[in-house]
């Protein structure tokens, strides 16, 4: 079975995708769908994020062969004080439980080493989600104890606070 993914640039005809990521499946964890609006203006904020500097952030789409298959990406945040980065993803259900979500976190932190300013890498998975938080364990963060993390904003969603540090 392959597991090998690369990452490739979001980029304009990645919202087909950003549309099949938007299903009740895929954002049962996330506050469920968004509007077609929220979604035009999710696209414009990750297309704009490829085009400013390479520390800023980025978003990727995750690619298995020639198909895409799901989303990455991290971007600039501010957390209890220190500037951090945020990391999130999505895989598509038919490619889902096949470790493509670990493979694809490893890829993003390598390139997030690589290419960023900030010290550390956290993800905040709803503790009702089991497969996000053994991905965030998979990739060797550590769980730092449960936070009600705002997403979508304004509504307080329990979440587990994984960090990985970034610098030796």
């Amino acid at each position: 079975m392959e597991t090998r993914v690369r990452l490739e640039p979001w980029g304009p005809d990645d919202f087909r995708l950003l549309v099949r990521c938007n299903s009740a499946e895929m954002t049962a964890h996330l506050g469920g769908p968004e509007s077609e609006e929220k979604l035009a203006d999710r696209q414009r904020r990750y297309e704009a994020l490829g085009a400013r500097e390479p520390a800023a952030g980025r978003m990727f789409r995750v690619v298995l062969g020639a198909e895409a298959v799901g989303s990455i990406g991290f971007w600039e945040r501010e957390w209890h004080g220190e500037p951090v980065y945020e990391t999130g993803w999505a895989v598509l259900p038919e490619f889902q439980g096949r470790g493509l979500a670990a493979t694809a976190l490893a890829e993003l932190v390598a390139h997030v080493r690589a290419h960023g300013s900030r010290g550390a890498l956290h993800a905040f998975p709803g503790t009702d989600h089991p497969a996000s938080n053994a991905v965030c364990r998979r990739a060797g963060f550590t769980c730092l104890g449960r936070v009600d993390f705002e997403y979508p904003p304004g509504t307080p969603h329990p979440s587990n606070d994984w960090r990985l540090p970034l610098t030796a």
